[in-house]
């Protein structure tokens, strides 16, 4: 397992209004002296749309860009083609930094993740008729895609990430955070799909906040800005027990660690690093 570093763990988002946005010298700076040399590209913006310049900022800082989380709504036949045109544009993108994993959301369509989505027959069928090809676009590009559970998509909840393994072939993202704001365990999920799983996402999570996300109590973003995101080993997800069953499996992917947060005025002084250096040191006990 190789461990590589997210700039949503610095607070680097593509919700509008998620918080303030570190600068991208900050970020890169300090995951290489953190020793994360391996990093996810951010959302789109973050880096500069044209690759050269790109390639030139993490260069600057001796970071590899390994992958790229994409959002596309696959459940609308009537959006599709653009999706995939967006897609395709940020698969080559991503190829041309020497990246080699998008990790995919089925998105719902709206900004944020704050509204639950749960498909019908038809929208389930459009989604996995959908799937094979986001994977012929990342295929084009020599890419892997890896689907990730998230808040607020279509494969949130505990029973779409369970549809989406029987009735699709496409290899899983394990982000441990959604899954278990999903109402999975994400170690249970380990054990039974490791063949299935080639990417994965570390974070932790305070069971509290994520039942009332889970109930829509609490705005997800807002959950966030109150600390829904615990250090590795902190909360309550029983990431031991995660990386115990990746070990156990054989995982020789990129586990990111992803200490998603969002900077507001009530947290303004943090220095995301730290949780960041805690989080690393984890992993590496555990691994």
């Amino acid at each position: 397992m190789k461990l590589a570093a997210a700039p949503i763990s610095w607070g680097v988002c593509e919700v509008p209004g998620w918080g303030a946005q570190l600068p991208l010298d900050r970020v890169l700076a300090d995951a290489a002296r953190l020793g994360l040399t391996d990093v996810e590209a951010g959302p789109p913006g973050f880096l500069p749309p044209q690759a050269a310049q790109a390639r030139a900022a993490v260069a600057r800082h001796g970071v590899h860009v390994i992958g790229a989380f994409v959002t596309a709504v696959l459940h609308q036949p009537e959006v599709l083609d653009a999706e995939l045109r967006s897609v395709a544009a940020q698969a080559a993108h991503l190829a041309d930094l020497g990246g080699a994993v998008l990790v995919l959301a089925a998105a719902s369509g709206n900004d944020g993740y704050e509204a639950p989505l749960v498909l019908d027959r038809e929208e389930w069928l459009a989604l996995l008729a959908a799937l094979p090809k986001v994977v012929a676009i990342a295929t084009t590009h020599r890419l892997r895609v890896a689907l990730h559970p998230h808040v607020g998509t279509a494969i949130e909840r505990a029973d779409a990430i369970e549809r989406l393994l029987d009735h699709s072939d496409i290899p899983l993202c394990l982000d441990t955070g959604h899954v278990f704001i999903g109402g999975a365990d994400p170690a249970d999920l380990a054990r039974r799909h490791a063949e299935r799983i080639t990417h994965v996402h570390l974070k932790d999570a305070d069971a509290h906040l994520a039942d009332a996300v889970r109930a829509r109590r609490i705005g997800y973003a807002d959950a966030v800005a109150r600390g829904l995101y615990k250090p590795l080993g902190t909360g309550d997800a029983h990431i031991a027990d995660v990386l115990g069953a990746l070990h156990r499996a054989g995982y020789a992917g990129w586990a990111v660690l992803e200490q998603d947060i969002a900077l507001r005025k009530e947290n303004a002084a943090r220095d995301p690093a730290e949780d960041v250096a805690r989080c690393r040191d984890f992993a590496m006990a555990h691994a």
